[in-house]
Formats: C-alpha cells, structure tokens, sequence
C-alpha cells in the first residue's frame, strides 16, 4: 500500500525540524483486520492429508473437492502378542486403561499412563513371532495424543530407531519405517503429549502392525479468527451416507478431531449433543449444510453444536459409532465450496467513530487488532449459541451485547467491561448499546441485600465478590463515554444498595477493609480471602466513580459521603497493606510475601499510592514481574493451585500500563505492551487477544478464549495516555489532552466521536518542539498539558513563558515538569511548546 506523507516544517530557534505524517486522514484504515462483509471464506489450506483430490477448489472457489475412503481392514498382531507398559491407569469408570488395550483392535478402550507430565511413557509389544513391518501406526485418543515419540524395533540383540515423530496432531499417525523390518518386538516411547488443562497422558487406542490409510480430512484456514455458523455446499456423494465429522479450533497447535472447545464440552443433558465434533450424513443428491445446534435423527444422532468462534476447520470423512445406522466412515463426499455466516460486529472503515494512528506500526496494528477482538466478542445473545450453564435468560435473549470471548465462556461479565466497554466506546460508539444492556440487565437482577450478579450464568448466582464493584466502575464509564442521564437517573438505587448496602456488610469494621469470605470468588477464582489489595482498591475506585455519578445528576451529599469513605477506605489500605520492607502492596493481609499486579495497579489508579509510594510499587513489580510476554500478575506461586509467577492477564496488566503511564513511565508501558501483545500477535490466532498466558502460550491449552475483550487494554491505553484524549464530563463536555509522548514516537493522531461531535487531536515531537493540534465541538471545553520548556504558545500568542509566566486570556497551571492550559473553548487550536 502506498501512503503520501506531508511533512510539517516547524522552526526552532535557528533550526527547522520536520516531522512526516501522512498527507490523508484516511491512513489509518489499512490496520483494520474485520471482515467486510457477513461472507467470510477460507484463505488457505493448511493441511491436507489421506486421499483428499483437488482441495484448492475450496479456495479457489470454482470446481469440487473430493474426500475418499474405502472400508478399513486393520491389520492385527499375532494370537499371543503381549503389551507392557512403564504405567497404566488401570481400571475406572468407564472401563480399564490397562497397556493390553493398545492392541486389542477396539477402538472403543485405550491405555492411558499413570504419570501425568512425567515423560518418558514406554509401551513395549511382544509378539511370539517374528513379523514383518513397512511400519505401524498408532491411533491415539482426542485428548492425549503423543507428540513427540519413537518407535523402536528389536533386532535380536539390542533396540535400533526404525522411525521418530515430532509435532504430531493428529490422532492417526503413520510412522513409515526406511525399510522393510522383521522383528517380534516394538518398543514406543512418548516424550511429550497434547498439553492438557488436566494433566499429559499418554492415551494410545491402538500400535497398528502396519500402516493404516490416513483418514481423508482438510484444514481450511480463515486467516483470523472468525465467529458464527459453518455453510458447506455438498455437490453430492456415494449412497452410503458418508459421514462428515467437523472440528474448530482458534488454533493449529489444539486442531486435532475434535473441537479445542464447544457447547458440548461444558454442556448437560439437552445442551450436551456432540462429542466436541459436528457430524453430518452427507446425501447422494447436492445438498446445503448449514451448521445448527441440534441432531438430524431420534434427538440424539448426527448432531452439531451451531456456532463457532476459530481460525481453523478441519473437515473429516469419518463417522462416529454412535451415528450408526445413519452415517458410514467410507465413501465419497464431494464439496463444492465452505463458507461462514458471520455474526459478530463488522467493523468496517465507515463504522469506526473513533481512531488512532502513530509513527510506530506495530502499536497501530495492536490498537486495531484490540479493536477486532472486541468486535468479534459483540454478538446476539442467543439461547442455543451462549454459555450451557445455565446462562440463558429471557431478559438478555434477542438483544446486542458483548461476551467476556467469542468462543467461551459467551455471557457477557461486567468485570470484562472494564476494558472491553472502554474500547467499544474509543471505537464504535453504535456499538454501545452493547454494554449498557449487559449493565441494565444485571442491575435488575440485583439481589435484595444489594449485591449484583457477575452474569447471567447459574441463572445470575454465581458467586463473585469484586464484580459488583466493576457494576459501578464501569456504569461511571459507560456515562463517561455517553452521557446517558437516562440510565444514571434509572440505575442510581442499584448503585446506592450496592455500596450502601451490601459491601458494608462486608467491611471488617476493625481495620475498615473490605474482607472477602471465603464462599465467594473474583476475576480469576484465586483461593486468596480476607483483606485483599486488589478489593479494597477497587472499592476506593467505585466509591470516587459512584461520587462522579451522584455529582452528574446533583446529589451532592451522596457525593460527599462516598468520597470521604473512599479517603477513609484509602487510608485504611495505606495502613494495613502496605510492604514497607519490598516498596509495595500486598496482595492480602494475611500474606506478607506475596504482591499482585491487580492490586498494586489498582491503588495507583485509585489515588491510593501517593507518588513516591507509586514509584516505588512500579520499580518494584517491574524488577520481579517482568517476562518475556508481559508481566505477571503475581510475584510468586504461593496461592494454591497458582501459577502466578508465570500467569500473565491482560486484565490485569491494564491496570499495571495504566499505572505506568499515570506516573509518568511512559516507556514502560510501551515495553511491556510490546512485550505482552507482541507474544499474542506472533503466535495463533494472529490478530485476537488471549485470556491468559502462561509459559508464552495459552494458559489453559485449547479451551482457552483466544479473542477474550478484557485483553483489549492496550486500546484504550493508546488511546488515552498516547494520544492522551481523555474524557472529564460527561459526553466529553469537558476532556483533557495531555499526550505522554513516549521515546521512540515522533507523532501521533486520532478522533473521538462525543455527545457534541468529533474530537481530533493531532501531535507531534520533534527535538524540543510539542505541538498539539486539535479541534473539538462548541459547548466543550479542553485542559491541554504540555512539557514544560521555555514558552507555551496558543494559536500563535504566548500564554506562558519560563521568564515571566505571561498568562493571556486564558487559566495556566504549572505542575512541577507540565504547563496545562484549562478550559479551551470549542474550535480549531494549535498549541507549541518549544
């Protein structure tokens, strides 16, 4: 793409300096990564494996694909042959996982190792006669498969490698040998398997003596992930109803036979259909699929799950037993194209109300790659496409809103909206209706002693005891943003019975905190319970938003009362959880080792920390937290079950960026976003934010939310500290511009839609030259901040100046290294500092 730049020529002193920017405001719209329209297809094939002709054609768009498959003979060991193995499970509830099932020919038992994570796993075949092998092939379970083995083969006298698989993922694996071998014996080891939520087992259905024809199947690849309903236009097939067996995954690593997650997966009794793959009994005559939630035949056979968030599909000719009479594992099956009912928010160059744009290419894509996992978590709430566990409500059904992910969990939480609401708000401001109908609907499903419910899931009980804070905080935001006076005036008593209510009930009345029972959880379900950091400073923050609130619709006594208890509150943080000994907060009183990110980051924000105390949490946290894909969220591992030394949220790590620009450490919260969205970006799906991290990849394997919206801070982080546009009032009456102008950015420019029209700002850095450019709608008024130097001017007059502070026509406040130029009325405005 070509992009003329305009290059701005600014005298200082003797010299003239330049900067480029790009000639058009348009530039922008090349980082956009949404699809463009509802018809999405595939952009590659990623795998194509068995006897699979002309899969191009699904690509190409023109001609047919044709998957082929003859009835299987498996080969079988010998009468006597025997299986040891270096563990085995041995019997439970559904059956034995003893070595023997390796080679009994059902595919119906396994062996399973008994040594979760401890490698290597050795299954030795004994055979009482010599056979001959072109080389064998193991069929593994869905969920443990090995990934990297060896087969070995005796020769009579010691163990010689006849063949070695590294990477595997596929459930069939053929492991061809160079040469023809005679042996009685075959020894596998298994040195790494599937990674899983549950433990690394080693899960082996069959060691065929032989090579078994690989099961026909394509991977199609969207290119990013994509989210909605799987459309196949079959041309026709054999006459014995070949079965078609679908699998999604947002990701190459976690692709295997069944899906990385589905409904099915967390579901029960009518919401459990499949065994995490979609199935079809393709007819002979053409025929067009388009993929629902329910079964073809008797309620229970032939079903699918529906929607589907993933960047990969793998289409298989394959049946399951369960299917039987209605679907075959051979035959032929001709398709003719594979196409996606998109249903998530498109977010085209025309729907964007807000944008950014700055000299730094990686921070642009970052900021619309943010923008894009937020769209596609924008959704119909729908019965059979939302979270199985009892998340399904009258209320919500039929309407707009954005889910915690697009793959999972799919009800929308209000501790999600934090972040997520934010940049539904810097970017489609149509798109509002989103959150403010998860944060109406949850208010009226406010319990009778205040507290609000996280979601609608457990039919609104779950048990969460920092979201009903994150109800407030994030109300204030939605105002913020919108100036909706009519959900302010609505929602009010919610806001008074929740903080007036249910957290005094909460409140130890001894230290003045808040302290959580150990029969509620929070954001991440961490075992930590008493006087937490992180609760008490998000307490300070709802109490200072819901003042901001009662102030906007002139309740001052409301006002007051809250701000004194969040001073009070504030103290009470500085006195019992403060670490003097390390220069930070404790994640919990009890605790007097650990300190969380949440926390600590949360009390910056909160104007709990004052600013040495700030400084010091950061210097600390930075020097213990730091890893190569962003920061931890805990100093240590000392809560059970945790790995948070290692466990990186983009959640949290908002408040932690948000601190740092917020105490002037601008670069680093540059680092560490390039750090934490750098890792997400290089690796699948490519252009979504994940929910968790650990170790530099998925924290919970496949059924993680790889397109999660509480990952999208780096959004508004931009957005606000980089192009440092901030709103004050209410629908931006009154904002603030105070750009950090970190090193390395020579410029950057963007546009806010408000209650009163467009804001755009535009800045630039060059030598010892600021210049703010801006214009802002009449009826609204702008704090400018710039760095202090020797002279500011303001649309060419001298407003300020190091030798005699000259002030002229307009309020000037000096802050130690800062010049802030208040109340700039509507209209074009340039502003230079030099």
């Amino acid at each position: 793409m070509h992009i003329w730049f305009l290059a701005v020529v600014l005298l200082n002193g003797a010299r003239a300096v330049s900067v480029e920017l790009p000639l058009n405001k348009t530039s922008w719209q090349q980082y956009i990564v949404s699809p463009q329209s509802r018809h999405v297809v595939p952009s590659a094939i990623a795998i194509s494996t068995g006897n699979v002709w002309n899969a191009d054609a699904l690509i190409s768009g023109s001609g047919i694909a044709r998957l082929t498959r003859a009835q299987e003979q498996y080969p079988t060991w010998p009468s006597g042959t025997t299986a040891e193995a270096s563990s085995e499970a041995g019997p439970n509830t559904s059956g034995s996982y003893y070595a023997a099932n390796a080679i009994d020919n059902n595919l119906t038992t396994i062996w399973n190792d008994a040594t979760a994570n401890q490698y290597p796993d050795v299954l030795t075949i004994t055979s009482p006669s010599l056979v001959t092998l072109d080389g064998v092939t193991l069929e593994s379970s869905t969920e443990g498969y090995p990934v990297n083995f060896t087969v070995e083969t005796w020769n009579g006298s010691s163990w010689a490698v006849s063949g070695s698989i590294t990477g595997n993922n596929e459930t069939r694996c053929q492991v061809p040998f160079s040469q023809n071998v005679t042996t009685d014996q075959i020894r596998l080891t298994v040195t790494a398997d599937q990674p899983s939520a549950s433990g690394d087992y080693t899960r082996v259905v069959e060691l065929w003596p032989g090579l078994v024809p690989l099961i026909p199947s394509v991977v199609l690849d969207f290119g990013q992930d994509v989210v909605g309903f799987l459309q196949i236009e079959f041309a026709g097939a054999s006459t014995n109803a070949p079965g078609i067996r679908i699998a999604f995954s947002e990701t190459l690593e976690y692709l295997t036979d069944v899906s990385d997650y589905s409904r099915s997966e967390r579901g029960s009794g009518s919401s459990k259909l499949t065994p995490g793959s979609d199935q079809i009994a393709v007819a002979s005559a053409p025929m067009n699929w388009t993929d629902t939630n329910g079964c073809k035949y008797n309620g229970i056979q032939v079903c699918a799950d529906g929607l589907h968030a993933f960047r990969y599909v793998k289409i298989s000719l394959d049946s399951i037993s369960s299917d039987e009479p209605y679907t075959s594992n051979w035959g032929f099956v001709d398709i003719k194209s594979v196409s996606l009912n998109y249903t998530a928010y498109v977010g085209t160059p025309s729907s964007y109300s807000g944008w950014f744009e700055c000299s730094d290419e990686q921070l642009n894509q970052f900021w619309y790659d943010a923008s894009y996992t937020n769209e596609i978590t924008i959704d119909t709430f729908l019965k059979d496409t939302t979270e199985p566990r009892g998340a399904d409500s009258p209320t919500l059904d039929g309407k707009t809103v954005i889910f915690d992910g697009a793959k999972r969990d799919r009800d929308p939480y209000v501790g999600d909206i934090a972040v997520s609401g934010r940049s539904i708000y810097l970017t489609h401001q149509d798109a509002s209706i989103a959150a403010s109908n998860v944060l109406a609907d949850l208010a009226q499903h406010q319990s009778s002693n205040g507290w609000i419910p996280p979601a609608s899931i457990n039919n609104y009980t779950l048990p969460l005891f920092d979201y009903p804070l994150w109800w407030v905080a994030t109300s204030w935001d939605y105002i913020l943003y919108t100036a909706d006076t009519e959900y302010a005036s609505t929602y009010y008593p919610n806001l008074q019975a929740v903080l007036d209510n249910w957290y005094p009930s909460m409140t130890d009345n001894s230290t003045g905190l808040l302290d959580k029972p150990t029969s509620y959880g929070d954001y991440a379900f961490l075992s930590r319970y008493g006087a937490i950091t992180y609760d008490n400073a998000l307490y300070v923050l709802a109490l200072n938003n819901a003042a901001s609130i009662a102030t906007f619709l002139n309740l001052s006594d409301d006002a007051t009362r809250w701000l004194q208890r969040a001073d009070q509150v504030s103290q009470d943080v500085d006195k019992y959880l403060w670490d003097s000994e390390v220069g930070a907060y404790l994640d919990v009183a009890t605790n007097k080792t650990r300190h969380g990110q949440d926390g600590n980051g949360l009390a910056i924000i909160a104007g709990i920390a004052n600013g040495t105390k700030a400084q010091s949490a950061l210097d600390y946290l930075g020097n213990k937290t730091a890893l190569s894909y962003g920061n931890s969220f805990m100093d240590d591992n000392s809560i059970p079950g945790s790995d948070g030394s290692t466990r990186v949220y983009a959640f949290t790590s908002y408040f932690d960026i948000q601190a740092r620009f917020l105490s002037g450490r601008a670069d680093s919260a540059i680092d560490e976003i390039r750090r934490l969205y750098g890792c997400m970006t290089s690796q699948d799906p490519g252009t979504t934010f994940w929910e968790g991290i650990n170790n530099g990849t998925a924290y919970e394997q496949g059924t993680t939310s790889m397109a999660h919206g509480w990952s999208t801070g780096v959004l508004p982080a931009l957005s606000n500290y980089v192009l440092g546009l901030i709103p004050i009032a209410p629908g931006y009456q009154r904002f603030s511009i105070n750009p950090s102008f970190p090193s390395g950015l020579s410029w950057a420019r963007g546009q806010e839609a408000t209650a009163y029209g467009d804001v755009y700002v535009e800045w630039t850095s060059v030598n010892d030259v600021i210049t703010i450019n801006f214009t802002s709608p009449n009826g609204t008024l702008a704090d400018v901040t710039v760095p202090k130097k020797n002279s500011v001017k303001l649309d060419g007059t001298t407003v300020w100046h190091s030798s005699n502070q000259t002030k002229t026509g307009i309020e000037v406040q000096q802050g130690t290294d800062s010049i802030s130029l208040i109340g700039v009325s509507g209209g074009q405005h340039i502003v230079v500092s030099s």
